[in-house]
């Protein structure tokens, strides 16, 4: 395709499917690895929990992702981001195992700097990967500047909501000196009111961070719409003037399901 995106189909030993994309950027080939069979968070906008969950994976089956897409297309991937299908704190030993293998100088030698890993808010794993002290950039899906929104989009919200997830975040970047990246899927009509940015400013405000915003990608079990390009530059203005960093994900992919949120266990 046009960018250069490449998903790729995975099946398992078992039989099982997940799937991982690779991304083409200036500074080299990132992979978005799956951490799990489908996935138990069951986040309103995402295709990767519909079809359910059915285990973990195993170590090797994470690190395969990465040697087989780069034996296929011929290049190092020098970046991993662990977006894909499933929740990495939900995984977590094997998970652990997985970045130890990674970063071995023996094998693909990747710093920690050069990995990304994406929770729901599972504040336990949280507190778990805090005393682990790593170098990676820890994302966290926010989607929501409070409660009373994020109930109705993200499940997880009911056990650790925002006040316990942010607490969470501020000793995670205390002990680490790590900034944060917070994942916010801009939603027409749900989540991408001027209001929501001044909350948003509000809730994040003096916290080592950066947000993230992602113009939401199309699933066809859900009819959640993207905010408009007006909406989304007036949200950038309002965090901005509040001191908050903000940038807005380059899309790619979306044209072969292979975006943020599309990811899914797969077909048999």
């Amino acid at each position: 395709m046009y960018d250069e995106t490449v998903k790729y189909l995975f099946r398992l030993s078992d039989g099982e499917l997940i799937e991982s994309v690779v991304m083409k950027y200036k500074y080299g080939r990132t992979i978005c690895v799956s951490s799990q069979v489908g996935c138990k968070m069951g986040c309103k906008f995402c295709a990767s929990g519909i079809a359910g969950f059915v285990r973990n994976l195993l170590p090797g089956e994470i690190l395969a992702q990465i040697y087989t897409a780069q034996k296929d297309l011929g290049v190092r991937i020098s970046h991993v981001v662990m977006m894909g299908v499933g929740e990495p704190l939900d995984n977590f030993d094997n998970v652990m195992r997985f970045l130890e293998l990674i970063s071995d100088e023996n094998g693909q030698n990747l710093g920690m700097r050069s990995i990304s890993l994406s929770t729901c808010g599972v504040v336990s794993g949280i507190y778990k990967l805090l005393e682990k002290k790593l170098q990676l950039t820890l994302s966290i899906s926010l989607h929501a500047p409070s409660d009373e929104i994020r109930n109705k989009t993200m499940p997880v919200n009911s056990k650790w909501n925002i006040e316990t997830l942010l607490a969470a975040c501020r000793d995670y970047t205390k002990a680490t000196n790590r900034r944060i990246s917070f994942e916010y899927a801009m939603i027409s009509g749900v989540n991408d009111s001027d209001e929501c940015a001044l909350l948003l400013s509000k809730k994040l405000k003096g916290m080592l961070c950066h947000v993230n915003l992602i113009p939401v990608n199309s699933v066809k079990e859900r009819d959640f719409v993207k905010s408009s390009n007006e909406r989304i530059n007036s949200f950038i203005r309002i965090l901005e003037k509040n001191g908050i960093n903000v940038t807005v994900r380059r899309t790619l992919g979306s044209d072969i399901n292979a975006s943020c949120g599309q990811l899914r266990r797969g077909e048999k």
